[in-house]
């Protein structure tokens, strides 16, 4: 099956996205956030650990960290050492523990120890920009947003629903193709897609259910049986 040629115009640019997000709606119904939260805080505690971390890992962490520190308020009085001790084992821990220190001492002092529910505010916190936001806003609030993580980007670009590189544009050109009130669902579909079939170094294109549409369609395996020996999951 050979690649797709890139859509001529705008409208069938559109057409074929919203087509690939029905088959991925179909093919993932039950895609949601992997990590484990029971509020925003917990979520957004999760969301800042989860870099460079796999959400398994992060889910292994947060019971006994959150039973610590259960609001922002305890999290910004945490001894350091003893915090980075607890989040060591999802990598890059000083840094984090920086971020977890400042994020929650500014939601303390500006925020009267509540996670805020707008973007605009999100970002200002130490540690948050747009895609840790939007997981927060997305999948605590159910506010639409865009999470642009590794997966999201690579298989944007694959698909052909955009060139760019930089987060911000990736968000701003992929959501211009679907209805905003799917934004968040897409976002969980393409991520699960990603760690599923379409992987970074060898797609399971012999196996994608997206590959009659799919311009980048014979990057990985098109026979179907090695393919599916790729699929995780």
């Amino acid at each position: 099956m050979p690649a797709q040629a890139p859509p001529a115009t705008r409208t069938a640019l559109v057409r074929r996205a919203r087509r690939m997000g029905r088959i991925l709606a179909a093919t993932y119904p039950q895609a949601h956030c992997e990590l484990d939260f029971a509020d925003p805080y917990e979520l957004l505690v999760a969301t800042i650990l989860s870099a460079q971390c796999t959400d398994a890992r992060v889910n292994q962490v947060t019971p006994a960290l959150f039973a610590r520190y259960p609001t922002p308020a305890d999290l910004a009085a945490a001894d350091r050492a003893e915090l980075e001790a607890m989040i060591a084992p999802t990598g890059f821990f000083r840094n984090k523990t920086t971020s977890l220190l400042g994020m929650s001492a500014r939601l303390v002092e500006a925020y009267g120890g509540r996670v805020p529910g707008r973007l605009e505010d999100l970002v200002t916190l130490p540690g948050v920009g747009r895609k840790t936001a939007n997981v927060v806003l997305g999948n605590a609030f159910g506010v639409p947003g865009i999470t642009v993580d590794t997966h999201f980007g690579r298989l944007a670009r694959r698909f052909g629903w955009t060139e760019a590189e930089d987060p911000e544009r990736v968000e701003a050109e992929v959501g211009s193709l679907f209805p905003r009130r799917e934004w968040t669902d897409l976002s969980h579909r393409l991520i699960w897609h990603g760690r599923r079939i379409c992987h970074a170094r060898t797609p399971a294109c012999g196996a994608c259910p997206l590959a009659a549409l799919c311009p980048s369609f014979g990057l990985g395996p098109v026979d179907p049986q090695r393919a599916q020996r790729l699929v995780k999951g």
